[in-house]
Parts: C-alpha cells; structure tokens; sequence
C-alpha cells in the first residue's frame, strides 16, 4: 500500500460549495488562495476541481474527522444579528458595518455567499414567509403587442447653458421585445405626458394592448391605502380609451413591475447623453433616433434574441392608430384681474375687456402648444371661447392681444406743460394784454412781469384792529 493515495469523496454539501466559487474565480473577483482558505481545501485541489468541471468530486481533507471553518463564520454571529433587526438588509450595507462599526478585514463577495443561506434563516425563524424577502418578484412574460412600460428620467441642467433650467426624459419601452422610445421635455405636465404618448404610437406604429404607469399624478387622481382601487385621472380615462389601450397601475413602492422601462433610462442616459453636449431638445430627440438602430441590432441578454428582429413581431401585433388624435388639455379655473389678466402656470394671458368684469371666473384649457381661455357660462349663441393664445415658454411672459383692451381709458386726454408755449384762448390769435392779468397767471412766462401792488404792514394792522409789534416796547427787568 506504500506510495498509494487514498482518494475519499467528499460529501455533496462541501463539492457544491466548492462549485459555488467557479463564477468568482472565473470573474477575477476571488483568487485560488482566497477560495482554498475560505473552503479549507488544498490549493492545488481548488485549482484542479474549480479549472475541470468534468472531475469528479474533490478529495477530503486528510483530518476527515474536523469541520472546517470559514472566515465568514467568525463574524456569523454579529451578521445574523443584523439580520433579525432587519431581515431585508442589504449585502452591502452589512459589509459596509462590518468594515466601518466593527474593523473586521471582509471580502464583500464572502459576506454576500453567506447572506445567501442566512437570509432565509432568520426569516423563517422571524416567521417571515420567502415572497416577503426583499428583491423576490415574479418574473413574467408577454406576448407581442401585449403590453408595453412608461417611465420618466430627470436629466438636470444639461441645457442649462441655454437657459433651459431642467430637462425630463419620457421613455416607453415594449415589454416583450424591449423595443425603446425616448424623448426629451421640459416639464411634466399632462399635456406634455400625452403627447409624448402620440409621439410614441406613431414610433412604434401602434398601441400596445395596456400600458404599466407608477403612481404619477398624471395618471392617478389620488392616493389610496393598499389593496383599494386605484382612481384614474379622467384625462388619463379618456385618452386610453380613444386609443383602445388599459391603464396598468402599480402596486406603491414596486418598481420591480416595469423594470424593463427602468432598465431603459439608464441605458438611454448612457449611450446617448453621456459625454456629449447639446444646444437644443431638438438636438438631442435627434441624438436618439440616431442610436435607436444601433440598440435594434443588439442582442438582448435575457431573451437573446436581437432585439430588431423581436420588435418586428412585436410591431406587427400593436393595435391600429385611430384616425384623429385625442389632444388632452389641462383645465383649470382661475380669476380675471383688473388688467384683463389671467395667470396660469406663471405666465400671463389677455381675455377680452367688453365680455369679462373684474375678478370674474374661467376656465383655462392648456394644450402642449396652446391655451384657450373660456367663459363658465354659455352666451346667447352658446358659445363660451373667449380667448385662444400660444403657450408661453418659461416663465414670467405676458402674451397679450392688444384688441382684447379696446373701450378701456387710454389716457389720450390727459396733458401736461411746462408754460412756455400755452396755447391761447382763440385758436389762431397771440395772447393779448387785453386778455387780462388772470390769463397772464396761467402763463409761467408771463408771470414775472404782473404787477403786484405793495401797501405797508400797518394798513393790515388798522384793518383788524391789532397793535402793530415793535421792537421799542418797554420790558420788565429782571431782579
């Protein structure tokens, strides 16, 4: 028997644990060495089992009777504490208290392979069933045309420069071919929200069978606990059923249900904003119709099919378009000030002066592009339109239609002069003295040369009867 090795299988729970470090190893994240004092193998065993996954099971450890021991297991204690406080605690958040609260030298990935088996631990012993751990979510799948995600991106200042303040990215991405459509605003408005949806059908050349929203306000009218039905804002009603489409609201706090829209905008920001700069919304809009075929002949990573190809099925199963475009319009009651004045979303619009009166109420319907103005009551005719304007960019603008001030004072009759040329009392003729001293008054000019007859202080004194001051009065000397 001498010079022979006696070769003893593992048992299965240590060779699938060994098996567990091949994507580590095969990633560059751990090396040979970590691997083999992590698992407690010999190096070279590591290196033979984890390089050949066609060996057989690795040998044990020549003190069969021991039980290894990792290097997580030293801070397994404290981990599992941490745990119980909070079951849903994130791998790096652990690690981050570990290195930071306690000193203790880590590898993160160790502390992620052992959270693996430690996290449904301590939720059964908390009584916490496993569809309540955080990260779990159903994955599902749809057919073509079913179904399609809409998100925003906030973009910042990256038009700043030209004196655009902030730039929102609206994006919708068809959930089964993964097919993105991305286009540049600067606001959110319901308006702007719908209209970036026509944008969309017509890039994709139809309408998915239902739409998935978050809670955004311009889809839910309001907030309600779990589990109530969720009410729609009526705008949002009537333009999904012009365009034959559902409404699909989340559940709150669940973006894992439109992850694929999620996925998009960071992608989006990536490839088509990162390290450039722009001058316009136009500009950009063209940037990512530019990348879109580029994204159309990628691979997907997880229906692994080119992405192009898919949409085409995916195109072809969308409902028609209807004929006639539904424009949603914002309505909104305001007051008419004293200037003929109505304020709406920090601009200011004119109403005809001659079919208002001060602090009157109306209605303001905004499009993306125009807003119309509208009296709450009918008139003979029926009619209620008072006032139609282009929507003002930015804010603080005053769009105004002179004809809608006609009647009011314009001041025309008001004058004023300096003197020096008073026109005279008959047209045509010069003042004359014969006009008089009080006529001469009116004239600055003339004013210094009236004359003004001069009487001594003590004609006023006889008059009233008092005795004039003087400054020879006898006074009483002091003792």
């Amino acid at each position: 028997m001498a010079g022979r090795r006696l070769t003893v299988v593992l048992d299965p729970h240590r060779w699938l644990e060994l098996r567990r470090f091949r994507p580590l190893y095969e990633s560059g994240a751990m090396s040979l060495r970590e691997i083999s004092k992590e698992t407690g193998l010999n190096r070279r065993t590591v290196s033979k089992y984890l390089k050949d996954p066609s060996s057989a099971a690795p040998p044990k450890r020549e003190a069969a009777g021991q039980r290894y021991r990792r290097v997580v297991d030293e801070v397994a204690p404290l981990i599992d504490a941490m745990l119980r406080s909070e079951v849903l605690l994130k791998a790096s958040v652990i690690h981050e208290r570990l290195v930071q609260d306690y000193a203790v030298s880590i590898n993160y990935q160790r502390v992620k392979l052992y959270l693996q088996e430690a996290r449904p631990r301590i939720a059964e012993e908390l009584g916490i069933g496993p569809a309540e751990l955080a990260g779990l979510h159903r994955r599902f799948e749809v057919v073509p045309g079913a179904q399609a995600q809409v998100d925003w991106g906030d973009e910042g200042k990256i038009l700043a420069h030209v004196g655009i303040s902030k730039v929102y990215s609206f994006h919708m991405t068809l959930s089964y071919s993964r097919d993105p459509f991305c286009c540049f605003t600067t606001g959110q408005d319901l308006a702007t929200f719908f209209d970036c949806h026509r944008l969309a059908f017509a890039h994709f050349g139809g309408v998915p069978m239902s739409i998935v929203y978050d809670r955004t306000k311009t889809v839910v009218r309001r907030h309600v606990a779990p589990g109530e039905a969720v009410p729609l804002h009526p705008e949002a009603v009537a333009f999904a059923g012009h365009y034959d489409f559902d409404v699909d609201v989340l559940a709150a706090y669940r973006p894992q249900g439109k992850g694929r829209v999620e996925r998009q905008v960071g992608i989006v920001r990536d490839h088509v904003l990162a390290g450039r700069a722009f001058s316009s919304i136009e500009e950009i809009n063209a940037a990512f119709a530019a990348w879109v075929p580029l994204r159309r002949a990628k691979v997907h990573g997880t229906h692994g099919e080119v992405i192009g190809h898919r949409a085409v099925r995916d195109h072809t199963a969308l409902r028609p378009l209807p004929t006639t475009p539904y424009l949603v319009a914002q309505r909104h009651l305001r007051h008419v000030g004293k200037d003929c004045l109505v304020a709406f979303d920090a601009n200011l619009y004119s109403v005809p002066a001659r079919k208002i009166r001060p602090r009157q109420l109306v209605e303001v319907r905004a499009t993306k592009s125009q807003v119309t103005l509208h009296s709450t009551i009918a008139d003979r005719d029926g009619q209620t339109m008072l006032a139609v304007h282009p929507r003002a960019v930015g804010r603080g603008a005053r769009i105004v239609d002179e004809t809608h001030w006609d009647g009011l004072p314009t001041g025309a009759g008001r004058r004023v002069t300096t003197g020096d040329d008073l026109p005279s009392p008959r047209r045509g003729q010069p003042l004359r003295a014969a006009d008089g001293p009080l006529q001469a008054l009116l004239n600055r000019a003339a004013a210094a040369h009236v004359e003004v007859s001069r009487r001594p202080l003590s004609v006023y004194d006889e008059l009233t009867g008092t005795r004039p001051f003087t400054t020879n009065a006898p006074t009483k000397e002091a003792h």
